[in-house]
Protein backbone atom coordinates (compact mmCIF):
# COMPACT_ATOMS: atom_id res chain seq x y z
CA UNK A 1 0.00 0.00 0.00
CA UNK A 2 1.45 3.73 -1.12
CA UNK A 3 1.69 5.85 2.13
CA UNK A 4 0.63 9.60 1.46
CA UNK A 5 2.63 12.41 2.55
CA UNK A 6 1.48 13.37 6.09
CA UNK A 7 -0.21 16.68 5.98
CA UNK A 8 0.93 19.31 9.08
CA UNK A 9 -1.82 19.85 11.65
CA UNK A 10 -1.87 23.51 10.94
CA UNK A 11 -2.83 23.31 7.53
CA UNK A 12 -5.73 20.13 8.25
CA UNK A 13 -7.07 23.17 10.83
CA UNK A 14 -7.28 25.43 8.25
CA UNK A 15 -8.80 23.89 5.26
CA UNK A 16 -11.37 22.27 8.06
CA UNK A 17 -12.09 26.09 8.96
CA UNK A 18 -12.74 26.80 5.54
CA UNK A 19 -15.21 23.76 4.73
CA UNK A 20 -17.50 24.56 7.67
CA UNK A 21 -17.45 28.30 6.90
CA UNK A 22 -19.03 27.20 3.69
CA UNK A 23 -21.20 24.42 4.84
CA UNK A 24 -22.70 27.68 6.65
CA UNK A 25 -22.61 29.61 3.90
CA UNK A 26 -24.85 27.20 2.12
CA UNK A 27 -27.45 27.21 4.53
CA UNK A 28 -28.22 30.73 4.93
CA UNK A 29 -27.43 32.92 1.60
CA UNK A 30 -30.30 32.17 -1.12
CA UNK A 31 -29.46 31.56 -4.61
CA UNK A 32 -29.32 35.02 -6.60
CA UNK A 33 -32.29 34.40 -8.29
CA UNK A 34 -34.06 33.30 -4.88
CA UNK A 35 -32.75 36.75 -3.25
CA UNK A 36 -33.92 38.76 -6.27
CA UNK A 37 -37.41 37.56 -6.14
CA UNK A 38 -37.33 38.13 -2.25
CA UNK A 39 -36.14 41.84 -2.79
CA UNK A 40 -38.97 42.56 -5.09
CA UNK A 41 -41.70 40.93 -3.03
CA UNK A 42 -40.50 42.95 0.09
CA UNK A 43 -39.96 46.40 -1.76
CA UNK A 44 -42.61 46.12 -4.57
CA UNK A 45 -44.03 49.11 -5.11
CA UNK A 46 -48.10 50.12 -5.25
CA UNK A 47 -49.25 50.52 -8.65
CA UNK A 48 -52.22 51.40 -11.15
CA UNK A 49 -53.82 48.57 -12.39
CA UNK A 50 -54.16 49.23 -16.42
CA UNK A 51 -57.02 48.36 -18.28
CA UNK A 52 -60.24 50.00 -18.88
CA UNK A 53 -58.98 53.47 -17.47
CA UNK A 54 -61.25 56.23 -18.37
CA UNK A 55 -59.36 58.63 -20.27
CA UNK A 56 -60.55 61.99 -22.12
CA UNK A 57 -61.84 61.54 -25.30
CA UNK A 58 -59.09 64.12 -27.00
CA UNK A 59 -56.22 65.45 -26.46
CA UNK A 60 -53.37 64.42 -23.84
CA UNK A 61 -53.29 63.07 -20.40
CA UNK A 62 -50.73 61.06 -17.88
CA UNK A 63 -51.76 59.74 -14.53
CA UNK A 64 -48.68 58.48 -11.61
CA UNK A 65 -49.09 56.93 -8.18
CA UNK A 66 -46.42 58.77 -6.21
CA UNK A 67 -44.03 56.48 -5.22
CA UNK A 68 -44.45 53.76 -7.61
CA UNK A 69 -42.44 54.69 -10.46
CA UNK A 70 -44.89 53.77 -12.99
CA UNK A 71 -46.45 56.90 -15.28
CA UNK A 72 -49.55 55.76 -18.06
CA UNK A 73 -49.92 57.76 -20.76
CA UNK A 74 -52.97 58.48 -22.96
CA UNK A 75 -52.52 60.26 -26.34
CA UNK A 76 -49.73 61.99 -28.11
CA UNK A 77 -47.34 62.99 -26.20
CA UNK A 78 -46.36 66.44 -28.13
CA UNK A 79 -45.98 69.58 -26.85
CA UNK A 80 -48.90 71.68 -26.55
CA UNK A 81 -50.25 74.98 -24.94
CA UNK A 82 -50.24 75.09 -21.19
CA UNK A 83 -51.34 77.89 -20.56
CA UNK A 84 -51.34 78.60 -16.84
CA UNK A 85 -49.73 75.67 -15.64
CA UNK A 86 -47.00 77.55 -16.45
CA UNK A 87 -47.15 79.00 -13.12
CA UNK A 88 -46.84 75.33 -11.15
CA UNK A 89 -43.37 76.66 -11.97
CA UNK A 90 -43.15 79.68 -11.30
CA UNK A 91 -43.60 79.04 -8.39
CA UNK A 92 -41.78 76.37 -7.81
CA UNK A 93 -38.87 78.45 -9.37
CA UNK A 94 -39.79 80.89 -6.60
CA UNK A 95 -39.76 78.58 -3.77
CA UNK A 96 -36.04 77.27 -5.30
CA UNK A 97 -34.78 80.50 -4.92
CA UNK A 98 -36.44 81.97 -1.55
CA UNK A 99 -37.82 78.97 0.31
CA UNK A 100 -40.27 79.14 3.00
CA UNK A 101 -40.99 77.58 5.95
CA UNK A 102 -44.88 76.27 6.79
CA UNK A 103 -46.45 79.19 8.41
CA UNK A 104 -43.81 82.09 6.95
CA UNK A 105 -44.74 84.90 5.08
CA UNK A 106 -41.50 85.81 3.46
CA UNK A 107 -39.79 88.91 2.40
CA UNK A 108 -42.27 91.93 1.82
CA UNK A 109 -42.12 92.44 -2.39
CA UNK A 110 -43.30 96.01 -3.40
CA UNK A 111 -46.12 95.92 -6.36
CA UNK A 112 -44.43 97.93 -8.96
CA UNK A 113 -46.21 100.28 -11.79
CA UNK A 114 -46.54 97.73 -14.41
CA UNK A 115 -47.64 95.11 -12.11
CA UNK A 116 -50.76 97.76 -11.52
CA UNK A 117 -50.81 99.00 -15.35
CA UNK A 118 -51.76 95.26 -16.55
CA UNK A 119 -54.38 94.50 -14.18
CA UNK A 120 -57.59 94.00 -16.10
CA UNK A 121 -55.29 94.69 -19.45
CA UNK A 122 -55.83 92.26 -22.70
CA UNK A 123 -58.06 89.72 -21.38
CA UNK A 124 -55.99 88.44 -18.79
CA UNK A 125 -56.94 86.67 -16.00
CA UNK A 126 -55.36 89.48 -13.42
CA UNK A 127 -55.81 91.10 -10.57
CA UNK A 128 -55.93 94.52 -9.44
CA UNK A 129 -53.28 96.17 -7.06
CA UNK A 130 -51.98 99.26 -6.09
CA UNK A 131 -48.26 99.92 -6.92
CA UNK A 132 -46.04 101.15 -3.82
CA UNK A 133 -47.92 98.38 -1.70
CA UNK A 134 -45.66 95.53 -0.12
CA UNK A 135 -47.27 91.98 -0.56
CA UNK A 136 -45.27 89.42 1.56
CA UNK A 137 -43.72 86.31 -0.47
CA UNK A 138 -46.83 83.86 0.33
CA UNK A 139 -49.10 86.61 -0.64
CA UNK A 140 -48.62 86.73 -3.88
CA UNK A 141 -47.76 83.49 -4.29
CA UNK A 142 -51.39 83.08 -3.56
CA UNK A 143 -52.58 85.49 -5.80
CA UNK A 144 -50.38 83.57 -8.93
CA UNK A 145 -51.88 80.02 -7.86
CA UNK A 146 -55.43 81.01 -6.95
CA UNK A 147 -56.96 83.18 -9.21
CA UNK A 148 -54.21 82.73 -11.51
CA UNK A 149 -53.25 85.87 -12.22
CA UNK A 150 -50.62 86.88 -14.74
CA UNK A 151 -49.63 89.87 -13.91
CA UNK A 152 -47.97 89.00 -10.60
CA UNK A 153 -46.33 86.01 -12.25
CA UNK A 154 -44.84 88.50 -14.70
CA UNK A 155 -43.65 90.92 -11.02
CA UNK A 156 -42.07 87.90 -9.45
CA UNK A 157 -40.24 86.99 -12.08
CA UNK A 158 -38.92 90.80 -12.10
CA UNK A 159 -38.59 90.45 -8.17
CA UNK A 160 -37.08 87.21 -8.52
CA UNK A 161 -34.56 87.14 -11.56
CA UNK A 162 -34.32 91.25 -12.44
CA UNK A 163 -36.22 91.10 -15.72
CA UNK A 164 -39.17 87.96 -16.94
CA UNK A 165 -36.46 87.09 -19.81
CA UNK A 166 -33.93 86.24 -17.01
CA UNK A 167 -36.41 84.27 -15.09
CA UNK A 168 -38.24 82.55 -18.43
CA UNK A 169 -33.91 80.99 -18.36
CA UNK A 170 -34.26 79.66 -14.55
CA UNK A 171 -37.67 78.22 -15.29
CA UNK A 172 -36.23 76.54 -18.84
CA UNK A 173 -32.95 75.09 -16.62
CA UNK A 174 -35.28 73.68 -14.09
CA UNK A 175 -37.49 72.23 -16.37
CA UNK A 176 -34.10 70.55 -17.70
CA UNK A 177 -33.14 69.40 -14.48
CA UNK A 178 -36.36 67.52 -13.70
CA UNK A 179 -35.92 66.18 -17.22
CA UNK A 180 -38.77 67.43 -18.93
CA UNK A 181 -37.29 67.52 -22.49
CA UNK A 182 -40.09 67.86 -24.26
CA UNK A 183 -41.26 71.40 -22.37
CA UNK A 184 -40.51 74.72 -23.47
CA UNK A 185 -41.14 78.27 -21.23
CA UNK A 186 -41.26 81.72 -22.91
CA UNK A 187 -43.23 83.46 -20.27
CA UNK A 188 -43.79 83.03 -16.78
CA UNK A 189 -46.97 83.31 -16.83
CA UNK A 190 -48.35 80.95 -19.94
CA UNK A 191 -50.42 83.30 -21.98
CA UNK A 192 -47.68 82.89 -24.87
CA UNK A 193 -48.95 80.37 -27.20
CA UNK A 194 -45.28 79.26 -27.15
CA UNK A 195 -44.96 77.97 -23.56
CA UNK A 196 -45.23 74.27 -24.44
CA UNK A 197 -45.07 70.88 -22.89
CA UNK A 198 -46.65 67.14 -22.55
CA UNK A 199 -48.76 65.12 -19.78
CA UNK A 200 -45.73 63.28 -18.68
CA UNK A 201 -43.62 66.32 -18.77
CA UNK A 202 -46.07 67.85 -16.28
CA UNK A 203 -46.19 65.20 -14.04
CA UNK A 204 -42.14 65.55 -13.09
CA UNK A 205 -43.08 68.55 -12.15
CA UNK A 206 -46.32 67.57 -9.95
CA UNK A 207 -43.80 65.28 -7.94
CA UNK A 208 -41.56 68.11 -6.79
CA UNK A 209 -44.17 71.00 -6.65
CA UNK A 210 -46.26 69.13 -3.88
CA UNK A 211 -43.30 68.31 -2.17
CA UNK A 212 -43.09 71.65 -1.14
CA UNK A 213 -45.15 72.57 1.78
CA UNK A 214 -46.11 76.25 1.27
CA UNK A 215 -47.02 75.07 -2.68
CA UNK A 216 -48.89 72.45 -1.63
CA UNK A 217 -50.68 74.30 0.61
CA UNK A 218 -51.64 77.40 -1.35
CA UNK A 219 -53.06 75.02 -4.24
CA UNK A 220 -55.32 72.74 -1.99
CA UNK A 221 -56.84 76.00 -0.45
CA UNK A 222 -60.31 77.11 -2.36
CA UNK A 223 -59.97 80.59 -1.23
CA UNK A 224 -57.87 83.20 0.61
CA UNK A 225 -58.07 86.67 1.79
CA UNK A 226 -55.08 88.58 0.70
CA UNK A 227 -54.62 92.09 2.05
CA UNK A 228 -55.18 94.96 -0.25
CA UNK A 229 -56.98 92.71 -3.29
CA UNK A 230 -59.39 91.22 -1.05
CA UNK A 231 -61.06 87.68 -1.10
CA UNK A 232 -59.47 85.30 -4.14
CA UNK A 233 -60.87 82.18 -5.39
CA UNK A 234 -59.23 78.71 -6.39
CA UNK A 235 -60.08 78.58 -10.42
CA UNK A 236 -59.55 74.65 -9.62
CA UNK A 237 -63.15 73.85 -8.58
CA UNK A 238 -62.40 70.42 -8.12
CA UNK A 239 -61.31 71.02 -5.14
CA UNK A 240 -62.25 69.26 -1.58
CA UNK A 241 -64.43 66.64 -4.00
CA UNK A 242 -63.46 63.27 -5.67
CA UNK A 243 -60.36 63.50 -2.82
CA UNK A 244 -58.69 66.35 -5.14
CA UNK A 245 -55.99 68.52 -3.32
CA UNK A 246 -54.46 70.27 -6.35
CA UNK A 247 -52.87 71.58 -8.56
CA UNK A 248 -53.71 73.91 -11.47
CA UNK A 249 -56.02 75.24 -13.75
CA UNK A 250 -54.83 76.48 -17.51
CA UNK A 251 -57.10 77.86 -20.18
CA UNK A 252 -56.73 79.94 -23.55
CA UNK A 253 -57.86 79.44 -26.97
CA UNK A 254 -54.84 77.76 -28.06
CA UNK A 255 -54.32 75.82 -25.14
CA UNK A 256 -57.93 74.76 -24.57
CA UNK A 257 -58.21 73.59 -21.21
CA UNK A 258 -55.59 72.15 -18.86
CA UNK A 259 -55.81 70.96 -15.23
CA UNK A 260 -52.75 69.63 -13.43
CA UNK A 261 -54.30 67.78 -10.18
CA UNK A 262 -53.06 65.98 -7.04
CA UNK A 263 -55.72 63.61 -5.87
CA UNK A 264 -55.47 61.47 -2.46
CA UNK A 265 -56.74 57.68 -2.84
CA UNK A 266 -57.28 56.90 0.41
CA UNK A 267 -55.28 58.06 3.52
CA UNK A 268 -51.68 57.21 2.17
CA UNK A 269 -51.81 57.37 -1.57
CA UNK A 270 -51.43 60.25 -4.07
CA UNK A 271 -52.74 60.11 -7.66
CA UNK A 272 -51.07 62.54 -9.66
CA UNK A 273 -52.41 63.72 -13.38
CA UNK A 274 -52.17 65.95 -15.96
CA UNK A 275 -54.93 66.72 -18.66
CA UNK A 276 -54.13 68.54 -21.51
CA UNK A 277 -55.77 70.13 -24.48
CA UNK A 278 -59.36 69.88 -24.12
CA UNK A 279 -62.10 71.65 -26.55
CA UNK A 280 -58.68 73.81 -27.47
CA UNK A 281 -59.32 76.84 -30.09
CA UNK A 282 -62.71 77.01 -28.78
CA UNK A 283 -63.11 79.79 -25.61
CA UNK A 284 -61.24 79.75 -22.16
CA UNK A 285 -64.19 78.89 -20.53
CA UNK A 286 -65.39 76.32 -22.32
CA UNK A 287 -62.03 74.60 -22.91
CA UNK A 288 -61.42 74.65 -18.96
CA UNK A 289 -65.09 73.21 -18.49
CA UNK A 290 -63.97 70.47 -20.41
CA UNK A 291 -60.81 69.93 -18.49
CA UNK A 292 -62.73 68.96 -14.94
CA UNK A 293 -65.18 67.73 -16.49
CA UNK A 294 -62.80 65.14 -18.15
CA UNK A 295 -60.41 64.96 -15.19
CA UNK A 296 -63.13 64.46 -12.64
CA UNK A 297 -63.95 61.41 -14.84
CA UNK A 298 -60.59 60.43 -14.70
CA UNK A 299 -59.54 60.52 -11.16
CA UNK A 300 -63.13 58.89 -10.13
CA UNK A 301 -62.32 55.77 -12.02
CA UNK A 302 -59.01 55.58 -10.94
CA UNK A 303 -60.01 56.10 -7.32
CA UNK A 304 -62.60 53.06 -7.59
CA UNK A 305 -59.74 50.65 -9.18
CA UNK A 306 -58.40 48.37 -6.69
CA UNK A 307 -54.13 49.00 -6.52
CA UNK A 308 -51.98 46.33 -7.71
CA UNK A 309 -48.55 45.24 -5.89
CA UNK A 310 -45.48 44.06 -8.40
CA UNK A 311 -42.35 45.34 -9.69
CA UNK A 312 -41.96 48.29 -11.68
CA UNK A 313 -41.91 47.78 -15.83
Amino acid sequence: MLSLPSVPHRVRTAVGALLLLAALTALVVLPRSDRGTAARQDGAPTRITDGDIPWPGEGQAAVTLEGSGQVLTHGAQRPVPIASLAKVMTAYVVLTGHPLRPGEEGPRIEVDRQAAHEAGVGGESTVVVTPGDRRTERELLQLLLLPSANNIARLLARWDAGSEEAFVRKMQRAAHDLGMRDTTYTDAGGIEPTTTSTAADQLKLAREAMRLPVLRDIVSTREATVPGVGRVANSNTLLGTSGVVGLKTGSTTPAGGNLLWAAKTDGTHLLLGAVLHQRAHTTPAEGLTAALEASRALIDGLRARPLSTGSEG
